[in-house]
C-alpha cells in the first residue's frame, strides 16, 4: 500500500477544508497551517513519501505551490488552474504531474481537444486526471469546478478505459 501526502492551499496557507464547502466567498475550513508549505514538503521528503500532490484552491497559490515544489522537486503533483498553457511551467518548477479536473472537464463534458492539448504539453507521463466524483442516482459522475457541478461523466469501467491512453494515474 501507498500512502498519498497532500498540501491543499487555500489563499496562500495550508490548509484542510471540508471538499465541498469552497466558493469565492466562502470555505468550511477543518484546519489551517501557520507553517508554510516547505515545511509539509521537507517533512513528506524526510519520510521518503512520494506521489504526494499539492493544489492550489483558487487564486493567490502559485508562491506557496512552488515554495512546496522546490523543496521537494520531482516528488510531489499539482493542481489547481492547470492548463495547456502553464502545464510545463510547473513541471519546470519542479511539479512530478500535473493534475487536472476542470480543463478537461467543461461544461460538463469531457473535452478531448483539452486534453489532447495536455498531452501534447507535457506528455501522458506526466498527466493525473482527477476523478473527484460524487454519486446521482446509482452511479458516481465526475465533479467540477471545486465539487460544485456534475458533469455528464460517469465513472464506470468503460469511461475509465478511454482515458488511460490519456494519463499516468487517476486521482479519484
Amino acid at each position: 500500500m501507498k500512502f498519498r501526502p497532500c498540501i491543499d492551499i487555500h489563499n496562500g496557507k495550508v490548509k484542510q477544508i471540508v471538499g465541498a464547502t469552497l466558493t469565492d466567498t466562502s470555505v468550511t475550513e477543518n484546519f489551517q497551517s501557520e507553517l508554510p508549505s516547505s515545511y509539509y514538503a521537507e517533512m513528506y521528503k524526510s519520510d521518503k513519501l512520494v506521489g504526494g500532490h499539492i493544489i492550489k484552491l483558487g487564486p493567490n497559490n502559485d508562491e506557496a505551490a512552488k515554495l512546496a515544489l522546490s523543496t521537494y522537486p520531482n516528488n510531489l503533483q499539482i493542481g489547481g488552474g492547470i492548463t495547456d498553457s502553464n502545464a510545463k511551467e510547473w513541471i519546470d518548477a519542479g511539479a512530478s504531474h500535473i493534475v487536472v479536473t476542470s480543463y478537461v472537464f467543461k461544461d460538463g463534458e469531457i473535452n478531448f481537444a483539452n486534453l489532447n492539448k495536455l498531452v501534447d504539453a507535457v506528455s501522458k507521463e506526466k498527466i493525473v486526471l482527477d476523478l473527484s466524483c460524487k454519486k446521482k442516482g446509482d452511479y458516481y459522475y465526475v465533479v467540477t469546478d471545486r465539487w460544485q457541478n456534475f458533469t455528464n461523466y460517469k465513472l464506470d469501467e468503460a469511461n475509465i478505459k478511454n482515458l488511460e491512453s490519456y494519463c499516468d494515474e487517476f486521482l479519484v
